[in-house]
């Protein structure tokens, strides 16, 4: 059986793709997921900012009823990891770890991104319960109090700003003397009062107690360490696209990506490769939020849906 369509990953843009294409008319549709549905989001122990959620509720919360929404309207969940997509003429074929092969008309790929880890002690441990790698999700947490930013490129710097707008003090950890970021950037955060630059300086450990996160230790290039007391710790060392099942057997990607392997798409989610569509963090100039997933998925969705009709009718 040929796939209506195939469906990469499971977060909040995958989940949305499943639930609209189905509810769309689609009756093959198949989300491929090794884990359980979520995403990255349900590593966040608490959400203020997603619409119409008000109150109290953790990431896993938040996503519970997704999948069964989605089953609800005909999805499929397939707990398996696809290793690669690749295009055999107008079909495409879903290669999966098992070894197995499906078949589809068209595939969404929804695999996300995931932050670099700096690498210091305490780092995995405190996710979440402190540490994060988003300051518009997790700011507002930290209103009038005092947080560290790890990083020196434009998102490190952009987040810092940001955080100085809610928290009292931002103070700004990098391991080099000069910031790779753009040069305005650089001078807004020089300028910015409640920003204290620690240059030449690496997290050593990030440290609390059964609240969370308590401070960080840093150690700067002569060897000594400093104790910085910070119930937040914001970490922006980079980003890795999730696109390894976009690479084809010779190396090269199914469908345009950019230099930093973002998925290049239209505003309509497509890519250039006619009926594969890439919504999410993984596509180009993500905003990396769950609405922004959600709203990808959809549109994602509703063009897939016009491709297969087209295609079969």
């Amino acid at each position: 059986m040929i796939l209506d369509c195939a469906i990469i990953g499971g977060g909040p843009a995958g989940l949305t793709a499943g639930l609209y294409t189905t509810r769309g008319g689609l009756e093959n549709v198949v989300m491929f997921e090794k884990g359980m549905p979520g995403g990255q989001i349900t590593q966040s122990s608490e959400i203020e900012n997603y619409p119409g959620v008000t109150g109290e509720i953790s990431g896993m919360d938040l996503m519970m009823p997704w999948p069964e929404q989605c089953q609800k309207f005909g999805l499929k969940h397939e707990m398996v990891e696809v290793k690669r997509i690749s295009k055999d003429g107008d079909i495409f074929k879903i290669h999966k770890e098992d070894g197995s092969i499906s078949q589809a008309h068209s595939v969404i790929v929804c695999t996300g991104s995931s932050p670099r880890r700096a690498g210091f002690a305490g780092e995995d441990e405190l996710l979440g319960k402190g540490v994060s790698t988003c300051a518009t999700c997790d700011g507002f947490f930290y209103k009038g109090k005092e947080v560290a930013v790890i990083g020196g490129g434009d998102t490190a710097l952009e987040e810092a700003l940001y955080l100085a707008k809610i928290c009292s003090k931002v103070y700004l950890i990098h391991r080099r003397d000069s910031f790779r970021a753009a040069p305005n950037t650089v001078k807004r955060v020089e300028n910015s009062e409640n920003i204290e630059l620690i240059l030449n300086t690496t997290p050593e450990e990030v440290y609390g107690d059964n609240m969370g996160v308590v401070g960080i230790k840093v150690k700067n290039s002569d060897g000594e360490i400093r104790d910085i007391k910070a119930p937040g710790v914001f970490v922006f060392v980079g980003n890795d696209v999730n696109n390894q099942t976009l690479i084809q057997e010779d190396g090269s990607f199914l469908c345009d990506v950019s230099k930093q392997g973002d998925i290049i798409v239209d505003i309509s989610m497509k890519t250039s490769v006619e009926g594969l569509f890439a919504a999410g963090d993984m596509r180009i100039a993500a905003p990396k939020q769950v609405v922004s997933a959600a709203g990808d998925g959809a549109v994602a969705a509703l063009q897939a849906i016009s491709y297969v009709d087209e295609k079969l009718n």
